[in-house]
């Protein structure tokens, strides 16, 4: 797993040997089976995850108990509740997994102590969060400006793989729409 967090990382920066192996000690490795929660709602969350294998989908319950799909992560993904990862407050999302999953994860303190000593790797976490911030936004103005179908078309052509894996009836939460109108998209 901490090769693959490796080439990760080096797709944005470069790291020495020994950056890696100071960087991989603070992380730790951790298998979860298919519907087991990583965390959940109204937890002090610590860790930010990144994914190696599987797929998880971060979800909001309502007052009404209805779950609302903030977004999904799949290999080569970063995830958490991140306001609550930063600001060290309890969750308001949990994170469930939709098939067995392999995590690597960095506490707070780990994460505070790797920037603090490795300041490239606050170059590469600033990287992660541009492109977190873009995909949001992207996700923003479509449901803003977009039909059910033009959203659907969006989501398959930018994530193929995870419109292939995850179940139609989530995709539909995911859009926010029902089942039966996403089948009348899906060919």
């Amino acid at each position: 797993m901490f090769e693959i967090l490796k080439n990760h990382i080096e797709k944005i920066i470069s790291l020495t040997d020994s950056e890696f192996e100071f960087i991989a000690s603070l992380f730790t490795a951790k298998s979860h089976k298919k519907g087991q929660f990583l965390f959940q709602e109204r937890e002090y969350l610590s860790r930010h995850y990144f994914i190696c294998k599987g797929l998880l989908k971060l979800v909001y319950t309502d007052s009404d108990t209805r779950e609302h799909i903030v977004g999904f992560a799949m290999e080569d993904w970063w995830e958490s509740d991140f306001e609550a990862f930063y600001l060290q407050q309890k969750t308001s999302m949990s994170l469930i997994c939709l098939e067995d999953t392999d995590v690597l994860y960095i506490t707070y303190e780990n994460y505070k102590r790797l920037c603090s000593s490795l300041p490239k790797i606050e170059h590469f976490f600033l990287e992660k969060a541009y492109f977190g911030f873009i995909a949001a936004q992207k996700r923003i103005l479509s449901t803003l400006t977009s039909d059910t179908k033009e959203r659907y078309l969006q989501l398959i052509e930018r994530y193929p793989a995870l419109a292939q894996r995850v179940p139609k009836s989530q995709l539909a939460a995911y859009l926010g729409v029902s089942r039966e109108t996403l089948s009348r998209f899906s060919y």
